[in-house]
């Protein structure tokens, strides 16, 4: 996932990940809670993925390396202020 097509395509699975994820509750194969727990993860995933898109263009833009950017913790990208 270190280009910005692998980053995207990782995006994409995530999203079809949670699509089945509602699928399965809707047709009960999975419940409530572990449907919450799984879309809790795939949102800090997800929110992972797009900060390191932001970080890759952001370096592009400012002349430094693409390269030097660095998938940050969820902890970090979850407790961003407003």
């Amino acid at each position: 996932m270190t280009t910005d097509q692998g980053i995207h395509e990782h995006i994409n699975s995530l999203v079809a990940e949670e699509k089945r994820l509602r699928e399965q509750l809707g047709s009960g194969d999975i419940s409530r809670d572990e449907e919450r727990t799984r879309l809790r993860t795939l949102e800090v995933e997800l929110d992972q993925a797009w900060d390191l898109l932001r970080q890759r263009r952001a370096l592009r833009e400012t002349g430094g390396s693409e390269d030097d950017a660095a998938e940050r913790s969820g902890d970090v990208v979850e407790n961003y202020l407003d």
